[in-house]
């Protein structure tokens, strides 16, 4: 057998970056920088006002002072009015801070004058002396032009793209999601809905791999959905019709005579092998001839569900760009004690707090215990040489939400 880490790091070597393309602001959320982006413009372009209130010049801005306003300055406006002695202008948040101005004092520290004109007072009298500078946002104080504004590897949500338009651009270079094709494999599943037969099962697994590609953080694109009984020719038929980047099959992986995935994807070039873990032992991966990246999983809907987070999203997220591709782990104190297999990770759907951890339930990592998926949050990760946690021990959890 060959540990999981050996398994994951010879999918990650294969699961190269896609190519970039560039794309409007507008379609690129969830996507990732291929590129870094920077800033045409200093940022802020120009000295501004951060309030609403008066530019003025601070020698004269004394408490008791009595100015009089010779200008109006809205958000906007390209004005620079010259300021005389005794002279402020009204100036609005983000408006340019006129050139003789070196201050802002807000409106609620000046007392307005009795003479309206044209919807503005004539004067304004200073209640507080403004500090130099003050309210002024300079130009390029957040960022001179040039700077890198979102680097190279970074997922795009509402801020980052916010930061690429403030820069100065309405397009850029992300990675390509990748196109996952999923196939459910096995002449003994019916449609969840329907009623099973002796020795029929409802097909859960490509519900669960959809939506954990939904939820992958990958930007996944699923374009095919498919079941395919026990059969070599129709599985090879259906693979042939297939335009993606990954392909995700379950079931048919082992040993077994009718283990047609297997019998399938070796002629292909993909290599099975046994996974010391718990569940998900049998495993198989490797390149398609036309480029495809395909993971062949156990059938059990655990063991489908814990090998999707241990190597299939890693190298989705990897395909995607991402930098970090692994699942945020943390360390929690086994709240009860249980088994462990001989010679092989753990990886037991669990349950966590802010300080304990649990199985989700009482029989263990077996790969049959479908209602683990239901209660389980976190993934608890015993390594093989451990032959049983005791209440009260340190154990590594990956978080899945």
């Amino acid at each position: 057998m060959i540990t999981p880490g050996e398994h994951l790091s010879r999918i990650l070597a294969a699961a190269q970056p896609l190519p970039a393309q560039r794309l409007p602001l507008t379609q690129a959320r969830g996507l990732v920088t291929a590129r870094e982006v920077t800033s045409r413009w200093p940022i802020p372009l120009f000295d501004n006002s951060a309030m609403d209130g008066y530019a003025v010049r601070r020698a004269d801005a004394v408490p008791g002072a009595r100015l009089r306003l010779v200008a109006d300055l809205p958000a906007g406006t390209d004005a620079d009015p010259h300021l005389g002695p005794g002279e402020a202008a009204r100036i609005m948040t983000g408006a340019p801070v006129p050139g003789d101005a070196d201050a802002i004092v807000p409106l609620e520290q000046t007392e307005l004058g009795t003479t309206v004109e044209a919807g503005m007072p004539k004067s304004i009298t200073v209640l507080t002396a403004p500090a130099p500078g003050a309210h002024i946002r300079r130009q390029g104080e957040d960022a001179p032009a040039g700077t890198v504004t979102v680097p190279a590897g970074i997922e795009l949500g509402p801020w980052q793209l916010s930061s690429v338009a403030s820069a100065g651009h309405d397009q850029l270079w992300v990675h390509r999601s990748p196109r996952v094709a999923v196939i459910s494999t096995g002449s003994e599943l019916v449609p969840p809905a329907a009623t099973p037969r002796r020795g029929q099962i409802p097909e859960s697994n490509s519900v669960l791999l959809s939506a954990a590609l939904a939820g992958a953080g990958a930007g996944a694109d699923v374009v095919d959905v498919s079941w395919v009984p026990d059969d070599e020719a129709a599985l090879r038929a259906h693979l042939a019709t297939l335009a993606v980047d990954a392909v995700i099959l379950s079931g048919g992986a082992s040993v077994g005579a009718f283990d047609v995935v297997k019998a399938v994807l070796s002629s292909l070039g993909i290599l099975f092998d046994r996974v010391a873990m718990q569940p998900g032992k049998p495993q198989g991966f490797g390149v398609l001839p036309d480029g495809t990246l395909a993971f062949c999983l156990p059938g059990n809907p655990v063991a489908v569900a814990v090998s999707f987070e241990m190597f299939v999203r890693p190298a989705l997220r990897a395909l995607a760009g991402h930098t970090q591709v692994e699942r945020p782990r943390v360390t929690r104190t086994a709240s009860v004690g249980w088994g462990c297999p001989p010679h092989r990770m753990q990886v037991l759907p669990a349950v966590i707090d802010e300080t304990f951890v649990r199985p989700a339930t009482s029989g263990g990592s077996g790969s049959h215990l479908v209602s683990s998926l239901a209660k389980a949050h976190a993934l608890a990760l015993i390594p093989a040489e451990t032959e049983r946690v005791h209440e009260g021990e340190t154990i590594t959890v990956m978080v899945l939400s």
